[in-house]
């Protein structure tokens, strides 16, 4: 199964969080997952850390990468399908970052592992 994780589900996994539910612990430890990292995800948060809205252990540049790696995800860059996708979502969501996440796992086939409940009114396939 391909997943895409949404931010605060690598953000969690990264910091060894106890948010993470018991399913979306079994998917991200699953040798049969294919598991994603968004290039958005990393834009995200690198505005947040940026403005101070965010505290990590480390600078992003090196944090980010090194827990993408040990978590054994690939990184998804953004493509002009996924961006162009967002003008086909109902607009029932304001997070520009959550709509594209949206967006590239409704275009790469993808399941976004998210404990987020408004993501679930999307047309999108979900695992938490």
């Amino acid at each position: 199964m391909k997943i895409l994780l949404d931010t605060v589900t690598f953000l969690d996994s990264a910091l060894s969080s106890n948010d993470l539910s018991e399913r979306a612990k079994s998917l991200l430890m699953d040798a049969n997952s294919e598991l994603y990292v968004s290039v958005v995800s990393y834009w995200e948060i690198a505005i947040k850390y940026s403005i101070g809205k965010l505290a990590l252990p480390h600078n992003p540049d090196h944090f980010l990468p090194k827990h993408r790696t040990k978590l054994g995800a690939d990184i998804l860059a953004l493509e002009e399908e996924s961006a162009l996708h967002v003008i086909r979502l109902p607009h029932l969501h304001s997070d520009p970052f959550d709509r594209i996440l949206i967006c590239q796992a409704i275009v790469h086939g993808m399941v976004l592992l998210t404990p987020d409940p408004r993501i679930y009114r999307y047309p999108v396939r979900t695992a938490w």
